[in-house]
């Protein structure tokens, strides 16, 4: 694998530090901040803005600059080199696919950005580490499910995973006791209902629950008092 900058290393580090890159792909722009603002407020620190949003570039400029410190914003959805470098104009601090694209990958690092493309099979996911992704996103992982990451992860101990697809509320602790690096959570976190009732704080309860299932697994949650 290339040589990675202590910039992209940086945000790869606090992507798995955080466990969690919260997905928002819905088709109300305007809803976007609230739904954002929420997940940032239940704990989470990493969201990635799908290219599926309307206005989603847009979207990612507005946000760059007012997210909290040290929350990283991304963009999702990305499958061609000119898109990745609209996104990354905008603000985007890392870059996801869903599948696997070497000129994204070129792209994002010729800009010094981390990027996750999606990969399915072992075969491409060691040809996406090998062309230089800086983690690979599993999907969709709804087929596979933790016990994928376990078999994957006994001869690719060092590439570093994250499933996204069959992520759920109550499954989200077995992918990192399986060698995930963090999870990738979309509609079990950004529930549909919630966001149609603008019921902020459930989101931002959803986003508390996954960063504590995160914790549990690792053996980094506090106390409960």
């Amino acid at each position: 694998m290339p040589e990675v900058s202590t910039r992209r290393a940086a945000v790869t580090a606090a992507i798995e530090q955080a466990g969690i890159v919260a997905i928002i792909r819905m088709k109300e722009p305007d809803k976007v901040r609230a739904v954002a603002e929420a997940i940032a407020a239940g704990g989470a620190r990493a969201l990635e803005v799908t290219m599926t949003v309307p206005r989603a570039v847009d979207l990612i400029a507005e946000l760059a600059p007012s997210m909290p410190s040290g929350f990283l914003l991304g963009a999702g959805t990305v499958v061609d080199a000119a898109t990745a470098g609209r996104v990354i104009d905008a603000g985007a601090q890392f870059v996801v696919g869903p599948v696997f694209r070497r000129e994204v990958i070129a792209a994002c690092h010729q800009r010094d950005i981390p990027v996750m493309p999606g990969c399915f099979t072992p075969t491409e996911i060691l040809d996406a580490w090998e062309a230089g992704a800086d983690v690979i996103k599993v999907f969709p992982a709804t087929a596979l499910g933790p016990g994928f990451f376990k078999d994957i992860r006994g001869p690719l101990p060092h590439v570093r995973l994250m499933p996204t697809g069959g992520v759920t509320r109550d499954n989200a602790g077995d992918w990192i006791k399986a060698g995930a690096v963090a999870i990738g959570v979309g509609t079990a976190l950004v529930d549909k209902q919630a966001v149609a009732e603008r019921r902020w704080d459930a989101i931002a309860a959803n986003a508390r629950h996954f960063v504590r299932a995160v914790q549990l697994a690792r053996g980094t949650a506090p106390a409960v008092v």
